[in-house]
């Protein structure tokens, strides 16, 4: 990764967009700290997309560990949960 100021990367710009395109990645730094990348959109894309596919699988990792409990008991009685249901659709009858 080239590393450079804010002042050299606005005189330069150019030079450092063909770094980027090039597959290089320009750290922009304003007094000493790094306050901006610029990465090509394709590299973009597949960071962003690896990261939806580890979340997807750690997601599928918990519907897996769930699938392997048994079903635990109702906390409420089927008549309380028909209760609550027929109030609900009464209520939103009501609007």
């Amino acid at each position: 990764m080239t590393t450079v100021s804010a002042s050299e990367a606005r005189q330069t710009l150019p030079k450092q967009l063909d770094r980027v395109e090039a597959g290089d990645e320009v750290a922009i730094t304003r007094h000493g700290r790094v306050v901006a990348v610029l990465v090509h959109p394709d590299v973009l894309r597949r960071r962003r997309a690896g990261a939806a596919w580890d979340e997807a699988d750690r997601i599928g990792e918990l519907l897996a560990e769930a699938r392997a409990e048994p079903i635990r008991p109702p906390v409420i009685s089927s008549k309380r949960a028909e209760d609550l249901l027929a109030s609900v659709r009464r209520d939103r009858a009501g609007r």
